[in-house]
């Protein structure tokens, strides 16, 4: 099961060097093109989810998976990744070019909600189509990221979070890209692998802030743009498991570890594993294993 990417695995793995005093800061922010500068690489990526957000406009045949949908780029495309939809670029052609921005929630902190934005929602297409005249003024907003991102301006910051809102605002003004679904075994074993992992990534759980927050089918349906009935088509005929019992299997497993190897609560461990309450997480437990937690924990 590959891990969310972070931003410190983006540079490493995928575009070299890495900037100076990454990490220090939960803010960032950073506008590059590809073929890439002198002393840098890029690699194509892999089907996984990131933990920041990319805008990129792409020139070049491509064809972009993501959620159970393809797109097929012939031309120039937008496309919008954010942390919740895993997506994957397949290059066609050796040339193609690249522009684009990436940046951390962090760096909107009081700035507006960039989330809430069509263009990064879960249930929207994040693939446009430009007009060869959008393609240059869009080029145009990168041009004018790098020189303010160079420059020794005090608020450069914020003049980069306008051009942010630009671009966003200018490529909501288009229709998004037509989607293809694949049919039979090779869709099912394709959600199934996403909902997989947008399970897994929910843990460990390692501290009292962290909360699992999808719990329900049509909560991970929502997450990957599909209907909670295909979902649970996909993954049944995919793992011969309903949804909510690999749901139900992996709350266990994180339950057990949490009471054997923390001193947590029940209510603690109750909160940080979403259920609504105690008792419900009683209930939930003793059907699972026959034992109340405070039970499992004193044999533990």
């Amino acid at each position: 099961m590959q891990k969310m990417e972070s931003l410190t695995d983006f540079y490493k793995e995928k575009m070299r060097p890495v900037p100076e005093g990454l990490g220090k800061s939960p803010e960032h922010f950073n506008v590059m093109r590809w073929p890439a500068d002198a002393g840098q690489v890029l690699i194509p990526p892999a089907f996984s989810r990131k933990d920041f957000y990319k805008i990129k406009l792409i020139m070049g045949k491509t064809r972009c998976h993501y959620a159970d949908k393809t797109i097929t780029i012939t031309d120039s495309a937008l496309l919008f990744a954010s942390p919740y939809v895993p997506y994957q670029l397949e290059r066609l052609e050796e040339s193609q070019h690249e522009l684009f921005c990436i940046f951390t929630e962090s760096f909107f902190h009081q700035f507006g909600n960039i989330k809430a934005y069509p263009v990064f929602n879960p249930q929207h297409n994040p693939v446009y189509f430009p007009t060869p005249a959008e393609v240059v003024a869009i080029t145009a907003i990168y041009q004018r990221m790098e020189t303010e991102l160079h420059s020794d301006y005090a608020y450069k910051y914020d003049v980069l979070r306008t051009l942010v809102y630009e671009l966003v605002h200018t490529v909501m003004k288009m229709q998004p890209a037509p989607a293809v679904t694949p049919v039979g075994a090779v869709a099912d074993a394709r959600i199934a692998a996403l909902f997989m992992e947008l399970l897994e990534l929910q843990f460990p759980v390692n501290t009292l802030q962290a909360v699992v927050n999808l719990r329900r089918p049509r909560d991970f349906a929502a997450c990957l743009s599909v209907h909670v009935n295909h979902l649970n088509r996909a993954v049944k005929n995919t793992t011969g498991k309903t949804t909510s019992a690999c749901i139900a299997a992996r709350l266990l497993q994180e339950a057990k570890v949490l009471l054997k190897h923390t001193q947590w609560s029940v209510a603690e461990i109750t909160y940080c594993l979403g259920f609504e309450s105690p008792s419900h997480f009683n209930r939930f437990f003793r059907e699972q294993v026959s034992l109340t937690p405070g039970m499992y924990r004193a044999q533990a």
